[in-house]
């Protein structure tokens, strides 16, 4: 197993690093320096609102893995991109332009030198040392603020640590093993260089700033999706607590999530809308994209759809996997999301993600949004989890839920137990979060074995390993260079 290292904190910051020489960084300009205002934080929680927002925008401007001319730098949907490709259920169906070919070809990620590894590292970085900084305004790690507004920041700003972490933890290694050291933990912003530490301190961190936050998020209600809310912190909590084979703490959180009663699995007309507006029913966890955003060809709209102007639409179309295409029944609703629409042997996904318009390359400026998170989301775990419990009912009654806005008859499921009923799940994780960058954290989980079908570029036919070395990213350089404490 190759060992897995993390971006290094140079001078109590962390270091951010470009393609170019100039590559320090010590205070990204989206966040006020906590030493700033700290103080006033305590008498003014509101002062802590431009650095929490700054936390959340971080996931979709451009250019916060790095770099400023790299097409596949904006945030966490491209990293999304990158883990279905390596889940292998996305196909890059052609290699025009570049973008994500060394994900695709497995080739990057046995190079610590590419900056595919380089880009989601600082990016995942760049929140925790925000969310630092706003955790230290309110007294640090172990304090609890006194005013609602104070707990309500303090409880997203823990959140999207453990979210940076999480996603951290998971591209970077080959597969939970709680001794192995995985990467270095920084919970200031002035903590030195760090060593590794083993991947079950890094997930007791993650479980210990969500548990926070649900705590702290209780009285919380959001003006919009793109904050994390009570819900949002469970759903990430279930999902940290599921990749370490916690599943009946997971199975608890996403039952409360779903009696909550708050969102709707998306119909079978809805499956077919788009996916392109935070007002769907089912989405938990999403931005609502604006021309104010600034957005248009680097984006995830401009790298998957062909309704937008993008480079799915000029020649390198994201497709599904035609095994897992094949795998969908005839009467599956989801069936009918993905179609050859070049004639070229590459289905897209035209009736799942689309500008609204419709129009072929018609979108040029990025007004349709961005999901994170869904309901569908916490059925497919809570069933999954629920059958690793051996609660065989409650995982067949809730992957029913969503079946039955999917297929004409979900009755074949009550046959369903043991290994087949993991199948199942896990199958139907997949179809349903095709494209939504999920897939990869399922396949860690399960610890399953990929076979890529035979429309991929790049080893077609062949099987891997969850734990593949290929399937996790590298050690990038700079990391090499600047952190002696894990050379």
């Amino acid at each position: 197993m190759k060992s897995k290292i993390f971006l290094t904190a140079l001078a109590g910051a962390l270091t951010f690093a470009s393609c170019s020489d100039d590559f320090l960084e010590t205070e990204p300009t989206e966040f006020i320096s906590a030493d700033q205002i700290a103080d006033a934080s305590e008498l003014n929680p509101g002062l802590q609102a431009a650095n929490v927002s700054g936390l959340y925008s971080t996931m979709y401007i451009t250019g916060s893995g790095g770099t400023n001319l790299d097409h596949d730098d904006f945030g966490q949907k491209g990293y999304d991109i990158y883990s279905d490709l390596l889940s292998g259920d996305m196909v890059l169906g052609a290699l025009n332009y570049g973008w994500y070919s060394g994900i695709s070809q497995l080739q990057s990620t046995i190079d610590f030198t590419d900056t595919d590894n380089y880009k989601p590292w600082r990016y995942y970085y760049r929140i925790i040392f925000g969310a630092n900084n706003v955790i230290g305004a309110f007294g640090g790690n172990d304090a609890t603020p006194e005013t609602d507004e104070a707990k309500h920041f303090m409880g997203q700003a823990k959140a999207m640590r453990a979210y940076a972490y999480f996603y951290l933890a998971n591209l970077f290694s080959e597969g939970y093993d709680a001794s192995t050291p995985i990467l270095p933990i920084y919970t200031d912003t002035e903590a030195p260089n760090q060593p590794l530490s083993p991947a079950s301190d890094v997930y007791d961190l993650i479980i210990s700033d969500l548990e926070d936050a649900v705590s702290l998020l209780s009285t919380f209600s959001r003006t919009d999706k793109s904050e994390i809310d009570q819900d949002v912190a469970k759903g990430l909590l279930a999902y940290a607590h599921a990749a370490i084979g916690n599943n009946a703490e997971a199975k608890t959180l996403t039952k409360e999530i779903i009696d909550g009663g708050r969102f709707q699995i998306a119909t079978a007309d809805e499956a077919l809308g788009g996916f392109n507006s935070v007002t769907q029913p089912g989405w938990m966890w999403g931005i609502d994209l604006t021309l104010d955003n600034g957005l248009d060809l680097v984006s995830w709209w401009g790298q998957v759809d062909v309704f937008t102007y993008s480079y799915a639409w000029v020649g390198d179309v994201k497709s599904i996997d035609d095994g897992l295409y094949d795998a969908i029944p005839e009467d599956d609703v989801r069936k009918e999301q993905f179609v050859d629409v070049y004639e070229i042997g590459q289905k897209a996904p035209i009736n799942k993600f689309y500008d609204p318009a419709r129009v072929i390359g018609g979108q040029r400026y990025i007004e349709t949004d961005y999901v994170y998170m869904r309901i569908a989301e916490m059925y497919l775990l809570n069933a999954e989890v629920s059958a690793k419990t051996g609660d065989e009912a409650n995982a067949i009654a809730m992957l029913k839920v969503l079946m039955d806005e999917r297929v004409d008859d979900s009755s074949y499921l009550d046959g369903l137990s043991g290994q087949a009923l993991l199948d199942e799940i896990y199958l139907q994780t997949r179809i349903e979060l095709w494209g939504e960058g999920k897939s990869y954290l399922a396949m860690k989980r399960n610890k399953a074995t990929i076979t890529r079908g035979p429309n991929h570029l790049s080893f077609p036919n062949q099987s891997f390993s969850y734990d593949d070395d290929r399937l996790s990213l590298e050690i990038p350089q700079l990391e090499i260079q600047n952190n002696p404490n894990i050379n």
